[in-house]
């Protein structure tokens, strides 16, 4: 390499880590802007008293919704911080964004129909779906866009959705349990609770993983009509879920009921056969886009095998803090993510999907995978 090569590269360098933070304050003023705005709203509406407990019970569902995801997402984990940002748009730029157009579509309808009851529901049914559907799923499609390498299919498309919906529900539910209390007070609030927290905590993310499940899709295939296609198609079959469920929470009571028992029940239960499915169907990617590199000598056969199942990881991971403590058990959870990362690659690279870089990026992932076996190596 030439001394005017090095320089390039380092100014290239330089540039990146610019851009980097550029990006990252941009996001950091973003979110603040919206929290500060959304704070002084439920302060304004609803009280400092009110919304701190709101925003208590609100957090509670997130206990059983993330780590969900998060266990759906163990093969290939994305990075935390995506994840964070993932979660803070939903909660603060998609529901601001959300509740300044449903608010509008909201005095619209008022304007046109003249009675206040009829322009919420109208709301509810009509406008809250497409606005809050396309809030949320506008994050997936940027990841997409933006950090392509860290998008690998449907699993990551799901992943994305679902978190970004966890954090749209959490402050949608604050605002719901603060005017719960508020208008009927403890009564009002507990069963507020128990029907949004309790018994429907999965509600947003299931519409919003059709998105994600959309924009998966696209994130894998060669065609060009499937990459416009099934996003498109993943939202408005959410907006049209989304909008199922808020009509029978409009028509309450029996309505409700029936919505719950005859669309969200069944609605959820497959829901759950899908992850399972997911999950495997990814375990089994990993198997036999590793093999080829078996083959080739950068892994093992039996390596291959432990890659390819949850159980096989646990075990290795097991092994690795027996013998070698914090420092063996990081380095072989780092090996089973690059190795997971290297063999989604190739499957994008296989169905025409993998960006420019994929070569140069095949090759990194490759010399890591040798110093993570190296590094393990050394611990026993």
């Amino acid at each position: 390499m030439t001394w005017a090569q090095d320089q390039r590269n380092v100014a290239g360098a330089g540039r990146a880590r610019v851009r980097s933070w550029l990006l990252g304050g941009m996001i950091v003023v973003g979110f603040g802007l919206a929290a500060v705005m959304l704070a002084a709203y439920y302060g304004a509406t609803l009280g400092l008293v009110t919304t701190l407990l709101a925003l208590v019970l609100a957090a509670i569902p997130l206990g059983i919704v993330i780590p969900t995801f998060l266990w759906l997402d163990r093969f290939e984990a994305e990075p935390t911080r995506y994840l964070v940002v993932a979660f803070l748009w939903g909660a603060l730029v998609a529901a601001l964004l959300a509740g300044i157009f449903n608010t509008g579509a909201n005095i619209a309808f008022q304007s046109a129909t003249g009675a206040t009851d009829a322009a919420m529901a109208a709301t509810a049914v009509f406008s809250a779906p497409l606005v809050e559907e396309f809030c949320k799923g506008l994050l997936v499609v940027l990841v997409l866009l933006f950090r392509r390498r860290e998008f690998d299919g449907i699993i990551d498309g799901m992943v994305y959705a679902g978190i970004v919906a966890a954090g749209f529900a959490f402050t949608e539910n604050i605002q719901y349990l603060g005017m719960a209390y508020s208008q009927g007070g403890d009564q009002a609030l507990t069963g507020t609770f128990i029907s949004r927290c309790l018994f429907t905590p999965f509600a947003h993310p299931l519409f919003t993983v059709l998105t994600g499940i959309g924009v998966g899709i696209a994130a894998t295939t060669r065609s060009r009509v499937l990459k416009v296609l099934a996003p498109l198609c993943g939202y408005l079959l959410a907006a049209m879920s989304h909008a199922v469920w808020n009509l029978g929470a409009v028509t309450g009571g029996a309505g409700l009921l029936t919505v719950y028992v005859v669309v969200e029940l069944p609605v959820f239960i497959a829901f759950v056969a899908f992850v399972v499915w997911a999950r495997r169907r990814e375990g089994r990617l990993i198997g036999r886009f590793l093999s080829p590199y078996a083959d080739a000598g950068w892994l093992s056969p039996n390596e291959v095998r432990m890659l390819s199942t949850m159980a096989g990881r646990r075990s290795a991971r097991v092994w690795a803090r027996s013998v070698g403590g914090r420092r063996a058990l990081r380095s072989m959870r780092q090996f089973q993510d690059c190795a997971s990362e290297l063999a989604l690659l190739r499957a994008r690279m296989q169905h025409s999907a993998g960006d420019d870089q994929a070569l140069t990026t095949e090759r990194q992932l490759l010399d890591s995978l040798s110093a993570g076996r190296r590094e393990l190596l050394g611990v026993y």
